[in-house]
């Protein structure tokens, strides 16, 4: 199973992202494996909300129903943060004052390291920091 970022997202949709190309190809590779995808409802908050404001309603929109179909087809599970996970972020979070970490990131490390993930579709730096690989 592999996590997948706001930044895999975005790439993936924005064509001007500056890494959709290799995007859309980690993508299919990834769905060539049959490989399970796993995400957060964090994470789909901060990437619709990223599309809406940086492309436009309908781009967010397509997000959301290629969510949907994804859920439906068993490749993607949606992890919803609970209140230990909140806890944990919120204790990562503190912990890294000099790491520009968003809270999305501190609560999908939580979700990763809880799933014994070890790999992300992502192009944010800090996965590495915490011990998760970047999928290229």
């Amino acid at each position: 199973m592999i996590f997948v970022d706001t930044g895999g997202w975005i790439a993936i949709l924005n064509r001007r992202d500056q890494h959709h190309q290799e995007a859309v190809a980690i993508f299919n590779k990834l769905q060539q494996q049959h490989m399970r995808l796993l995400t957060t409802d964090y994470v789909i908050d901060e990437t619709v909300t990223r599309l809406r404001y940086d492309t436009n309603h309908s781009l967010a929109v397509m997000f959301l129903n290629r969510i949907e179909l994804l859920v439906e087809t068993g490749v993607l599970i949606i992890a919803e943060i609970d209140k230990d996970m909140f806890e944990k972020a919120i204790a990562l979070f503190r912990q890294y004052d000099s790491a520009r970490l968003s809270f999305t990131d501190c609560t999908s490390f939580v979700v990763c390291h809880e799933n014994n993930i070890r790999e992300a579709f992502a192009f944010d730096q800090h996965f590495p920091i915490m011990g998760i690989n970047l999928r290229r």
